[in-house]
């Protein structure tokens, strides 16, 4: 019997799980996309008889109720929401690799340098109070962009600000070389490492080392009129941490992708404060077309015996 065959005897039950994001937008995609599936989406009847499913912060405990599961798939790279669940079903765990996503990061990560880097903040204050100020500008070899976790993001971002004459230095827990780029690693060599930075770009993944690490202390290592910028994921931040030293003047400002709450609550404080510049965890997005066509290519492969791909780790946490 071919692969087409059994597939076709038996198309992959495909259940939709979230507890904070709607997730019609991927089964429209499914619906639109002629690949045979069965999908249904959660809480609706039926959906705890699934063999795959596709999750985005699930509730804790409900993957651990469906018998016939046989894969979990995060709906892009982060899996962290997914492995939060302490009840989570020993089934493989996979998340979306788009060749497209590191690039969107980069674009984020220079728009949001050269807010601060060429005084865009400040001008767009002024403008509100119709100031006309010209302050001296910085040649961008002479602005260091510090990036806190180096892996395959960070290195994308990290070339691109070197190509445009940045000076770039980096910090991973375990060493790693990158030409024309400054190299520090473990916990020791943190404070030199934040000493230098004119801004800070936040790219770690989020385990319970990194939770909270943009904190009051990391803060005051950096030096005073250094600027903030969280990529990573909003439990990375103390946000009161961050709103003190902005208002104390150590920190010059900060641009958030990412918050500890999604949606942003109407009542937050950072909504409000004029040196803090947010948005909507859109840095970089998957084509949702590219979502559906690896979630299926996973999802057949599991039901046909073969390793799925772009598998997560239990242990690292991503």
């Amino acid at each position: 019997m071919t692969l087409t065959t059994v597939l076709e005897a038996k198309p992959p039950h495909i259940a939709l799980v979230s507890s904070t994001l709607d997730l019609n937008f991927l089964k429209n995609a499914f619906e639109t996309s002629g690949l045979n599936v069965h999908l249904s989406l959660y809480p609706e009847d039926g959906f705890d008889a699934a063999d795959v499913a596709v999750a985005w912060n699930p509730p804790h405990g409900l993957l651990a109720t469906m018998p016939n599961l046989r894969l979990i798939h995060s709906i892009a790279a982060g899996l962290d929401n997914i492995f939060a669940d302490p009840h989570l079903p020993r089934v493989p765990v996979c998340r979306v690799v788009d060749s497209q996503h590191a690039l969107g990061m980069a674009e984020y990560a220079i728009w949001s340098v050269l807010l601060f880097h060429r005084m865009m903040d400040l001008h767009l204050q002024n403008a509100a109070l119709r100031l006309w100020e010209r302050p001296e500008q910085i040649a961008a070899r002479d602005y260091t962009v510090g990036i806190l976790g180096f892996g395959a993001i960070g290195r994308t971002v990290g070339r691109r600000l070197h190509a445009l004459d940045y000076n770039v230095r980096a910090w991973a827990r375990s060493p790693k070389q990158e030409a024309g780029i400054a190299s520090f690693h473990g916990d020791d060599q943190l404070p030199d490492f934040l000493s230098g930075c004119d801004a800070l770009i936040c790219l770690l993944p989020l385990t319970d080392a990194t939770r909270g690490i943009l904190n009051a202390d990391l803060f005051a290592s950096l030096p005073r009129g250094a600027a903030v910028i969280n990529m990573g994921r909003g439990e990375h931040l103390m946000e009161a941490d961050l709103l003190a030293a902005i208002e104390s003047g150590h920190l010059r400002g900060a641009v958030l992708d990412v918050f500890l709450q999604e949606p942003l609550p109407e009542d937050s404080p950072l909504w409000s404060h004029p040196k803090i510049f947010k948005t909507p965890h859109i840095a970089s997005m998957p084509s949702v077309h590219e979502v559906v066509a690896q979630i299926f290519e996973n999802a057949t492969r599991v039901l046909t015996g073969r390793d799925p791909l772009n598998t997560g780790s239990r242990d690292s946490g991503y």
